[in-house]
């Protein structure tokens, strides 16, 4: 998912938008596997499950005690431009209140002068395999 993911962003920024917000699009969204988009500039998520995070700053977001976004924001940050970081964390099943591990997988699409995306961060969630 990761992988056509960011070829549809390099594609077509604004369908690949567009589709990685819209739950009804099965190419992006499988159970709890779902694209997260944000920018490197001010963390404004571009692109989520819902509709309720979209312009938020992802290094706001904090589960309980553990500030996840700031340490998704700081591990995409730290990355080469295409490299694939994972980052850890708990966070409850839907309609479950007990948090279980997760793991996103993110990459840092690279700048080409000739695409004029504005995205900076790819990632999506995952529950591990047991």
């Amino acid at each position: 998912m990761l992988d056509r993911a960011l070829a549809a962003l390099k594609s077509n920024e604004g369908i690949a938008l567009s589709q990685f917000n819209d739950p009804n699009s099965k190419e992006f969204h499988d159970r709890e596997l779902y694209v997260v988009c944000f920018n490197m500039s001010d963390g404004k998520i571009t692109a989520y499950s819902g509709p309720a995070l979209l312009g938020v700053d992802i290094r706001t977001l904090s589960l309980n005690d553990d500030p996840v976004g700031q340490r998704t924001y700081d591990a995409i940050h730290n990355s080469l431009q295409e490299s694939i970081v994972t980052m850890d964390y708990k966070f409850p099943k839907p309609g479950k209140t007990e948090p279980v591990p997760k793991q996103s997988l993110a990459v840092r699409p690279s700048k080409q002068p000739a695409l004029k995306y504005t995205t900076d961060a790819i990632m999506f969630a995952q529950m591990p395999s047991a």
